[in-house]
């Protein structure tokens, strides 16, 4: 798998906004309900199989690009609503990172001795 360069993707979505003259209903509100409406196409994919059949969605070639292509606006849209509230996105994966791991440490009994 390729890096992605978060940086050059913002620019890239902001100059296809721009081409557009999109700006003005590129708030952060209007991209959040967005994000929403794509985030329920993903899971309308998933909605009514169990849990086995999703986790062999990934090799179904019928299911392969509509997930692709959800998995992917839905990408976009948070990166256009990083880049519009004015949030490192590296940053604050990594402050989430660690604050999930003093909120959910590993159970004692499962610690591996080194």
């Amino acid at each position: 798998m390729s890096a992605v360069d978060l940086d050059a993707l913002q620019a890239r979505l902001r100059a296809f906004a721009a081409e557009r003259h999109w700006q003005p209903f590129h708030t952060p509100k209007n991209l959040a309900m967005a994000l929403m409406v794509e985030a329920a196409e993903l899971a309308e994919i998933f909605q009514w199989m169990t849990p086995e059949q999703s986790l062999a969605a990934a090799g179904d070639p019928a299911l392969k690009e509509p997930i692709a292509d959800e998995v992917a606006d839905v990408l976009l849209y948070l990166l256009q609503i990083a880049d519009h509230a004015g949030v490192d996105l590296a940053q604050a994966v990594e402050n989430k990172l660690r604050k999930n791991a003093v909120k959910h440490p590993v159970p004692e009994g499962d610690l591996k001795q080194k």
